[in-house]
């Protein structure tokens, strides 16, 4: 039997692929790609020659049970996506889902992700975050907006440059005008940018200057105004500890 290979494809800068991804592209017996145009460029760049299909969310449904049938008849596949992680707000979990329900191999690599450096680079408290993908664009999108505003930890969002303004200001209602946040556009790219500010400000900011590319959007929490570090100095002492200290 073969095995599905997840591998993270640069975000922008060829120099972020690593030699492993590079070997196993070059190792595997087919790759699936989501836009094979696109990936098309990046594999002739890095002098790649393997048999390429497509898998988007147009047609998944259809290519997942021939997939599984090839890797069941020992053939290895790699899975990369237009830029990042397969998986990640893509189809590829359904892949994932369906070979790990087979009872075929699933190899992920590490490797580049918008979500971590845009959090990172943000300002924002980094300890404690949740990740929820790209918002809904019509059902359930004040809903899931609304339980957002009450999130403690960072929220980071993926987002299309043409709604961007709407979320802002969608979220600057629901959570407050002055809630931080940070929107991270074009990582690793030449027009690579970060505007911190609060809600309200980014959307004035982007109304005036309209944004383009791949985006990030980075909330604060509603308690991040405590300084993380003050509930650690408030745990229980040692018994010796304690004890010296009702001595005294």
């Amino acid at each position: 039997m073969g095995k599905l290979i997840l591998v993270p494809t640069p975000l922008g800068n060829l120099e972020d692929i690593t030699l492993r991804s590079i070997r196993l592209l070059r190792e595997a017996d087919m790759i699936l790609a989501e836009d094979t145009r696109t990936s098309g460029n990046l594999l002739r760049l890095l002098d790649i020659s393997r048999p390429l299909r497509a898998f988007h969310q147009h047609n998944e449904h259809q290519v997942l049970s021939a997939t599984i049938r090839l890797i069941e008849d020992s053939t290895t596949i790699a899975l990369i996506t237009d830029a990042g992680t397969p998986g990640i707000s893509d189809p590829g979990f359904l892949l994932v889902r369906a070979c790990i329900e087979a009872g075929i191999q699933v190899e992920c690599l590490p490797g580049p992700t918008a979500l971590i450096p845009a959090l990172v680079i943000s300002g924002l408290p980094a300890d404690r975050f949740c990740f929820e993908g790209f918002l809904p664009h019509k059902k359930g999108r004040q809903t899931k907006i609304k339980r957002l505003a009450s999130e403690e930890r960072t929220i980071v969002l993926y987002e299309s440059p043409y709604r961007l303004v709407k979320t802002l200001r969608q979220m600057a209602e629901f959570c407050g005008v002055d809630r931080k946040a940070a929107v991270v556009r074009e990582l690793s790219k030449m027009f690579e940018e970060c505007k911190r500010g609060s809600l309200t400000e980014l959307a004035d900011y982007y109304e005036k200057h309209v944004p383009k590319g791949e985006i990030v959007l980075v909330v604060g929490g509603t308690n991040q105004s405590v300084d993380p570090t003050e509930e650690e100095e408030e745990e229980v002492l040692p018994e010796k500890g304690r004890a010296k200290r009702k001595k005294q």
